[in-house]
């Protein structure tokens, strides 16, 4: 763990040196949700829409805003760089474990992803948006945030180890949104069609957010949220063996 905390403060450093990347990763999440809330406020009033539980659409809105924000992550493309610059083979050929090289990354991403997800929760709570759950919800809110960045940044990890192309771990980045609209984005999963209700429900970025909403909107119900802290525990398991298995067949 020594030599992956060693590598984290190294991508710490690189993410320090370009702060420009940050700006997209905060306005486009706030932009996504402004835009949510003001198409459709006035379809669900917190006053007469039950599964707002009394808020207003905004926190519904929230969860999808933050799972954006975390997927953002920007490790994969300095990967690139590293891999095209010779250093990634100068790391390979040092006595470091193969899970550090993909974790110092990891570390990284999940000390930004923090500090991007409560930028927003606290742009919300100014705004009027509160969590229900309280300070210990506001805690497991970001840490699920920031779990799942790692989660993505990792399997965009494999991208880069595979292509060692910047525009094609960049591109791949896109497959996140097709992930963030099959889910109920909009309304509660007992709302969806048919069609989209079961896509949603094999869909396993669903289970974060609703676990992110119940969060927001209710007390502790941890029938809702343990399910999505269970799919970031095993998607970053199964990221890690396949991340340190490519690495292991690199030449």
């Amino acid at each position: 763990m020594s030599q992956a905390w060693v590598l984290g403060q190294r991508a710490l450093r690189e993410g320090w040196r370009t702060p420009e990347a940050l700006l997209p990763t905060l306005f486009i999440p706030l932009f996504f949700l402004v835009v949510n809330v003001g198409q459709a406020a006035k379809i669900f009033p917190g006053n007469s829409t039950a599964f707002l539980h009394g808020q207003g659409y905004g926190a519904f809105q929230l969860p999808s805003s933050l799972l954006l924000a975390a997927s953002f992550g920007t490790a994969a493309l300095f990967l690139v760089e590293d891999i095209e610059g010779g250093y990634f083979d100068k790391l390979r050929a040092a006595p470091v474990s193969r899970a550090s090289l993909v974790l110092g990354r990891l570390i990284a991403e999940g000390a930004k992803a923090l500090l991007i997800s409560a930028a927003i929760v606290v742009l919300g709570l100014i705004f009027g948006i509160s969590i229900a759950s309280g300070v210990l919800g506001f805690v497991l809110l970001i840490g699920l945030t920031a779990l799942w960045s790692c989660v993505f940044v990792g399997f965009m990890q494999l991208i880069a180890l595979k292509t060692r192309s910047a525009a094609a771990t960049n591109s791949g980045g896109l497959i996140f949104f097709p992930l963030l609209f099959l889910t109920p984005n909009f309304v509660p999963r007992d709302l969806l069609t048919r069609p989209m209700e079961i896509a949603a429900s094999f869909n396993p970025v669903t289970y974060i957010m609703e676990a992110l909403r119940s969060l927001i909107l209710q007390d502790l119900e941890w029938s809702k949220i343990w399910p999505g802290f269970a799919v970031v525990v095993v998607a970053g398991a199964l990221m890690l063996a396949l991340n340190v298995r490519t690495i292991n067949n690199y030449d």
